[in-house]
């Protein structure tokens, strides 16, 4: 039996109530959404000529980096797979909808350059569904932009914190508290926000960004990365448990955004193999490299919130995207390769595809 999405509802309201009492209209599998069975993030890809939701040369929101069309990327069959989960049909985006039903709300994503990556596939979805939509734009120094949609008073917000916890320099040291958060009053006045850390705990050499990590009165030249960023994601919990109200803002959390720098995980081994090249998702519903070591901590620090957190468990449908990334289109000199970031228009879309299902979904009580 396959599950449709005809009538439109706005769960804002009792989405705390929902998720805590494991409704029987919308079941929440550690806080991720499930309706009557029907996991949103269990599927495939399939090819749909209707895709992309819109053409990245007529965003200007799209980012250098993330535009792999205008970078000079020769294929463009990524564009037109579309997100199936299995046994349910999601409701086709609808941004205008969006835009009427969030009238004068900020919606802000918080994170680090993936973030980035979601913010701008967001802004050319809804720049998109309206024509001629007047907006304005701004930046802020440490990383913060901001996109106002003026004709229905809708702003969009990135913020830049790779970590979510305080990283300050002390005495010329650079030193990651993994548990404190003195920076995060504006998470606060968001009526939606999108939290996401995960790559910059992993960085070392040159790309890491401290010199040591503090917890209390303990310093550690270094710790087991997925022990620190559980530390660190713990300590973002209670921050949120504490700070957030959540009769006024919804909080969501994205998944793991995957890499692909080892092919040795899909089945194309080889000391040179990556993102490079690929021009089709991976089949079926199972990533043949498994999970990401961070993935029980998510769910495990999010199961255990007294408050309402809604997880976007991208995982598993962005690992089947190893076609996604821009490689060695994320600039016109085609220098350098990333298999980290992902092409706008691209995956990024179905995780804010995903978002606005979960706004959507109807309730059968």
């Amino acid at each position: 039996m396959r599950l449709s999405f005809g009538s439109h509802c706005n769960v804002f309201p009792i989405l705390a109530l929902l998720v805590i009492t494991y409704s029987s209209c919308i079941l929440s599998e550690v806080y991720g959404l499930m309706l009557n069975s029907c996991d949103l993030f269990q599927g495939s890809w399939v090819y749909d000529e209707s895709y992309p939701i819109y053409d990245s040369s007529k965003c200007p929101f799209v980012g250098e980096g993330f535009d792999c069309q205008a970078n000079g990327r020769p294929d463009n069959s990524y564009l037109k797979y579309r997100w199936s989960p299995s046994g349910c049909d999601i409701p086709r985006f609808d941004g205008q909808d969006f835009l009427k039903r969030y009238e004068g709300k900020t919606i802000m994503f918080v994170g680090d350059s993936l973030s980035h990556n979601q913010w701008r596939s967001f802004s050319c979805m809804l720049h998109a569904a309206v024509p001629n939509l007047s907006y304005t734009k701004s930046a802020q120094r440490g990383g913060i932009f901001h996109l106002n949609f003026t004709d229905y008073k809708v702003s969009l917000v990135y913020t830049r914190s790779v970590f979510f916890v305080d990283l300050v320099v002390e005495n010329s040291e650079r030193i990651l508290k993994i548990d404190t958060i003195s920076h995060g009053d504006a998470w606060k006045n968001a009526d939606v926000v999108i939290f996401n850390t995960w790559h910059w705990w992993l960085h070392t050499g040159r790309l890491q960004p401290w010199d040591k990590i503090q917890e209390g009165n303990m310093t550690y030249k270094d710790l087991d990365r997925v022990v620190a960023f559980e530390k660190g994601l713990t300590t973002w919990s209670k921050w949120v448990n504490e700070n957030i109200n959540h009769q006024t803002t919804q909080v969501y959390y994205l998944g793991i955004s995957p890499v692909h720098y080892n092919g040795n995980e899909w089945g194309s081994p080889g000391r040179r193999a990556t993102c490079e090249n690929e021009t089709t998702p991976i089949a079926g519903s199972v990533y043949p490299g498994g999970q990401i070591s961070g993935q029980p901590v998510v769910k495990r620090v999010l199961s255990n919130m007294s408050s309402p957190v809604y997880l976007l468990d991208v995982t598993l449908l962005s690992q089947l995207r190893k076609d996604g990334h821009p490689s060695h289109y994320t600039n016109k000199e085609h220098k350098g390769l990333d298999c980290s970031h992902w092409c706008n228009a691209g995956v990024p879309d179905t995780w804010n595809h995903l978002f606005y299902a979960s706004i959507v979904l109807p309730r059968q009580c």
